[in-house]
């Protein structure tokens, strides 16, 4: 088998992705499929306990989630409104279904597996759909419900970083047409799209309420 060309003719750079292509089919480094295995394993974790909680809380309306440590970082008051269950069923299970699809990915990739564009594009709509959707209940968390979910802000930033890694490795290898700067940028510098997102809304998070923080 013979390695036909390597990023789309970019240099492989820091986040060290590299992947092949072959007869149509496009591989990635194992430091993007374990990055694929972690997130999506984060968002299972995420989803897995606040579906165990939803249970509970069912089952005892009283009952106070392990993760409710105050007025604003209580998970209880999450779990309790509408936009909880937004599709008609608990949200946290669309995540098991699809944070573990990431990880079967990430899995396949580090068993050597090589998929087509359509398949790489296919991630990265649903990557994208998961950043769309978590923006919006981050939203809905800081100003309609006024509380956060720690396991939910888990959820956000595997989203986000597996979001990121997944569109600059896409770039890279032509599969989402770029110019060439933005293809050698995103060579070198994909971490700061993550950092730079996460810091935003972490941004968000410690101003909206600031008194409470800072009190």
């Amino acid at each position: 088998m013979t390695k036909a060309t390597v990023d789309g003719g970019v240099p492989s750079g820091r986040d060290g992705d590299r992947a092949i292509r072959t007869s149509g089919t496009i591989g990635a480094s194992r430091p993007l499929a374990w990055l694929l295995v972690i997130t999506g394993a984060a968002g299972v974790l995420a989803a897995w306990v606040i579906t165990l909680d939803k249970f509970k809380l069912l089952e005892d309306p009283n009952f106070v989630p392990g993760c409710s440590l105050n007025p604003i970082v209580s998970c209880g008051n999450i779990m309790k409104s509408e936009q909880a269950s937004v599709f008609g069923f608990p949200n946290p299970m669309l995540g098991l279904v699809t944070y573990g699809m990431v990880v079967a990915i990430g899995v396949a990739l580090l068993a050597g597996a090589r998929f087509r564009r359509w398949y790489w594009l296919g991630l990265n709509a649903g990557t994208l759909f998961g950043v769309g959707f978590c923006t919006w209940l981050m939203q809905q968390s800081l100003y309609e419900i006024n509380s956060l979910c720690l396991w939910c802000c888990l959820a956000w930033v595997a989203t986000i970083v597996m979001f990121w890694y997944v569109t600059s490795h896409n770039v890279r290898n032509g599969v989402l047409p770029a110019p060439a700067a933005l293809r050698g940028f995103l060579d070198e510098f994909t971490w700061i799209l993550p950092v730079l997102h996460i810091g935003i809304i972490g941004m968000l998070v410690l101003t909206r309420w600031w008194d409470f923080w800072t009190g």
